[in-house]
């Protein structure tokens, strides 16, 4: 623990008005503010006690629970104390007021977490993981983000951290018995280590990948020609009437966007204009915008009328082809395609499902990981150095080997934090809400 830290303290809860509030003090003089507050002396850590809270005029301003924490048993490994009075704007301001004018001072966005790192409570990627928990778009995305403020991320950061190091020593072995270099170099064994340290990067960068769908969602552009039924599926998906429905072809002329939730993802539905050969200038610009939201798109759901479906449908990763009025049906669809009637309702189940498996299944597991921007940046700058360092050890060039394997290591243990600027602490901490 930091012995020059100063006290700190925030309101812990929501703005708003609710049943109960709480405000957060951690730092040296936070079990002597309590007291002062509750004039509750010594007061046991760890059990909650009913107390009436005073201004430092002795004026009540609230009651409720007083809870303390002991270094270090604490979320930051400082002296904690938990103040629960009732939950309005007015009061809460009344108490922090109160305990700011006892000595300790407005905590910064993300200051609690900030200590808890700097004292070796939690390590960075925990840290983010608990403004994940707090910010999660979707159920499958706090679930990742438990299992990050849990340390399976950090483990499995760790654990490549490992091999890192490992192969590092055995190059660096043959750098200090040159003449061994050679046959130390070519041992096949080290080839096939710095071939598994490899393939766990890809494997993590692929994990970390899919879990920033987990927060981020996809976008699922809705194309095809006009009249096929793109407005009437949106309608389905969005279980509102979203888009104008018609049966006159073109009706859309412009993109239109609507926020929903698949299976616990947030997905971003973007209606289009139908793609046709035109004339006219203005639908023409409504298909030069649906071009480009389909290029742009993770997923793109291809509509075509089952009234005249062609003979041949071509299928790629990115798209899922839709046969719509399934009534109107008069050959079979092929099995790659979803079919469905946005008119009757048919079919819907299993076009969210096919959303699910295209792009979204492996996020679903329980080996996928919360990642921020940093995360895969750091993935992919580890993951330069080791194929540079594998390419520098085919041509026996051990030196070089061993420099770019302590970049990489390096480069990862940034993401943990053991290796971390101040400037980085910064940018990240500033990004969390006040209080935690």
């Amino acid at each position: 623990m930091n012995p020059n830290a100063d006290t700190i303290a925030a309101i812990a809860t929501p703005a708003g008005t609710g049943g109960v509030g709480i405000i957060r003090i951690s730092g040296p003089e936070a079990f002597r503010i309590a007291t002062r507050l509750s004039g509750i002396s010594n007061p046991t850590p760890r059990k909650a006690l009913f107390a009436t809270f005073k201004n430092n005029h002795d004026q009540i301003i609230d009651s409720g629970l007083l809870l303390c924490f002991q270094t270090p048993a604490s979320f930051t490994g400082e002296d904690v104390v938990e103040l629960q009075g009732h939950g309005g704007h007015v009061v809460m301001q009344m108490l922090l007021k109160a305990v700011l004018q006892a000595g300790a001072r407005l905590a910064r966005p993300g200051e609690f977490s900030e200590r808890a790192f700097l004292n070796d409570k939690i390590d960075l990627v925990q840290a983010e993981a608990i403004a994940d928990v707090i910010s999660g778009g979707s159920e499958q995305a706090v679930l990742a983000s438990q299992r990050a403020l849990q340390g399976e991320f950090s483990n499995h950061v760790n654990h490549i951290l490992e091999l890192l190091i490992q192969t590092r020593i055995w190059v660096e072995s043959a750098i200090d018995f040159p003449e061994e270099e050679i046959d130390f170099l070519a041992d096949e064994q080290l080839r096939q280590q710095m071939a598994d340290l490899n393939q766990a990067l890809k494997n993590t960068l692929a994990q970390t990948q899919t879990g920033v769908v987990l927060n981020q969602g996809i976008n699922l552009a809705i194309i095809g020609k006009p009249n096929a039924g793109k407005s009437s599926l949106l309608n389905c998906l969005t279980k509102e009437d979203t888009a104008i429905i018609s049966d006159v072809a073109g009706t859309t002329r412009d993109v239109i966007k609507e926020d929903i939730v698949i299976q616990g993802i947030p997905v971003r539905v973007i209606d289009t204009a139908g793609i046709h050969d035109t004339d006219n200038p203005i639908e023409q610009q409504g298909i030069d915008r649906a071009l480009n939201v389909k290029a742009q798109a993770d997923v793109v759901l291809h509509v075509i009328d089952g009234s005249d479906m062609p003979e041949t449908l071509e299928q790629n990763n990115k798209e899922i082809t839709i046969i719509n009025k399934s009534d109107l049906l008069h050959a079979k669809a092929p099995d790659h395609a979803v079919v469905v009637s946005a008119l009757n309702q048919t079919g819907l189940d299993a076009l969210e499902q096919a959303i699910v498996s295209r792009v979204i299944k492996t996020a679903l597991g329980d080996s996928t990981f919360t990642a921020r921007a940093r995360h895969i940046e750091q993935l992919k700058i580890t993951q330069s150095h080791v194929d540079e360092a594998e390419s520098q050890l085919q041509h026996n060039q051990g030196e070089l080997s061993a420099e770019e394997l302590r970049l990489a290591q390096h480069a990862m243990s940034e993401i943990t934090g053991e290796f971390s600027s101040d400037d980085l602490l910064g940018r990240i901490f500033s990004s969390f809400c006040i209080g935690k």
